[in-house]
């Protein structure tokens, strides 16, 4: 893989605003413009290898992967590693004059795979097209999205899934779902629903509070079950995390006592702080929780060739922490005055400085598709392949989570 290419990702949600997959991109801060083939081999390498077994089976549950793709790559051996079910193919409006590109489209869809064209006007494509596409790639804002929409309306085709790009706000979701459209990507994670803001701590979530400072202090398990037994639904979502895939245990964990006695006290505080990001009592948008836990993984992945293991297990409280004002519906700085927290974890929060801070900035960086990317990683002194193989573990880790 080249030196200079960095994984991003933005990821696609429903129309009940659940994620339905991810579109994989990678930057690199010596390219300009699209990219080449070059450049489009590497990520499909990428994904190849790290989000699939090594039996290939699907790492990623239900999730689309969507990229990129050029019709000379079209039998790349990369390319049979995928799950035709699961992948979603970018063809831009520059290949789709190629009249060879059709008979292609037709090989890959009685495969399996997803077609999605992008930057097409939709009043001069050829209608040969629309059988073979899945998907259509529109920008929101642009000045011929009205009209594009218009288009689609009198095509009538159903079964056809319009995806809008760039959405900035929730607001700009509704107008397109109430178009018809039915996938949306933007910045969407960045905040809450107005209708789904908790505007503060529910029973259950002080309960959890309770819990981890007493987490924090060793406070013997006896008295931590006594405060656990209040609300039994906790105690089973707990026992639920820890037993997932996703933390590889192999015996089951039955009770607090046991899974104190299995993991200790600081990955118990860990998967209080999941717990305490996935109670809330609103239907907060599962972007906002699956982001969450995404970045907490990712950035403790990250740190964990440079710190203890308690460190690392800190970041991922500190990368949980961040997006938990928006979880909540209450400011960051409500947030810790609710909990006593580590200098550390406050000044990456905060500041995204400290010891934690520069691994959660580029954690996040990576899921906003940031030019600082690059510059951040090297700070760390941390290889692009090293950060993309902890990226897509992040993702994967996640999705084995029982959660969502």
């Amino acid at each position: 893989m080249s030196a200079c290419n960095y994984l991003a990702r933005e990821a696609l949600l429903d129309r009940t605003q659940k994620v339905l997959g991810y579109h994989f991109f990678l930057q690199s801060k010596e390219r300009t413009g699209e990219a080449n083939a070059e450049h489009l081999a590497t990520l499909r390498q990428l994904l190849s290898e790290q989000l699939h077994s090594e039996e290939g089976q699907y790492r990623l549950g239900e999730s689309l992967v969507f990229f990129e793709m050029t019709p000379s790559a079209l039998q790349c051996e990369s390319l049979n590693r995928f799950n035709p079910a699961k992948t979603v193919l970018i063809f831009s409006k520059s290949v789709c004059i190629e009249t060879d590109l059709i008979d292609a489209m037709k090989q890959l869809r009685s495969r399996g795979f997803g077609i999605c064209l992008r930057n097409v006007d939709l009043s001069t494509l050829d209608r040969s097209y629309y059988p073979l596409v899945t998907h259509l790639e529109l920008q929101f804002g642009a000045p011929n999205f009205p009209a594009q929409v218009k288009v689609l309306t009198s095509l009538k085709q159903a079964e056809l899934q319009v995806l809008a790009c760039n959405l900035l706000t929730w607001q700009d979701f509704d107008t397109c779902a109430a178009l018809g459209l039915s996938c949306f990507a933007g910045k969407l994670h960045l905040s809450p629903r107005a209708n789904q803001a908790q505007a503060g701590l529910n029973t259950s979530q002080t309960t959890i509070l309770q819990l981890m400072e007493m987490v924090r202090k060793n406070t013997e398990v006896a008295k931590l079950e006594a405060v656990l037994k209040r609300d039994p639904g906790l105690a089973y979502k707990l026992l639920l995390y820890i037993n997932s895939p996703g933390f590889g245990l192999r015996t089951e964990v039955q009770s607090l006592k046991h899974a104190v006695t299995v993991l200790g006290f600081s990955p118990l505080y860990r998967w209080l702080t999941l717990l305490l990001a996935t109670a809330t009592s609103n239907g907060s948008s599962p972007i906002l929780l699956e982001t969450a836990i995404t970045r907490g993984r990712f950035a403790e992945l990250l740190g964990q060739a440079f710190m203890s293991k308690t460190d690392a297990e800190n970041i991922f409280v500190a990368g949980m922490f961040s997006l938990l004002d928006r979880l909540l519906g209450i400011s960051m700085s409500d947030v810790l005055a609710s909990i006593q927290l580590p200098e550390a974890i406050v000044a990456a929060l905060l500041k995204r400085s400290g010891p934690f801070g520069p691994y959660l900035a580029l954690a996040e960086a990576c899921e906003l598709n940031s030019s600082s990317v690059a510059s951040l990683a090297e700070k760390l002194q941390i290889a692009p392949d090293d950060v993309n193989k902890a990226h897509c573990a992040a993702l994967v880790w996640a999705k084995s989570l029982a959660v969502i």
